[in-house]
């Protein structure tokens, strides 16, 4: 699958990543966060930030980058729905 067709939100990879049987709560404890932080993530609700990323990596024994990457590509999927004004290239002096 490529990243360029509607990636998935990270909070969706993360819910695969979850141990099966265990609780938003307890992944949350896990993390030293709050159980709503934690849930507006996997719900889609909101986006992994960098300090995020940096917990998710001590955690599940992955890197800060793979998730910030996911993010990033999730977040510019979502910027294409939006419609730009006619901006101009800037021209530089040579």
């Amino acid at each position: 699958m490529s990243m360029m067709h509607n990636p998935a939100h990270p909070g969706e990879v993360l819910r695969e990543w979850l141990p099966e049987g265990m609780t938003v709560t307890q992944a949350a404890t896990e993390l030293h966060i709050a159980r709503v932080t934690l849930s507006k993530v996997l719900n889609g609700q909101a986006g992994i930030s960098a300090v995020m990323a940096r917990r998710l990596a001590a955690w599940l024994g992955t890197s800060p980058d793979m998730w910030v990457g996911m993010q990033a590509a999730w977040d510019l999927w979502q910027a294409r729905k939006v419609r730009l004004p006619n901006i101009k290239p800037m021209h530089r002096a040579a």
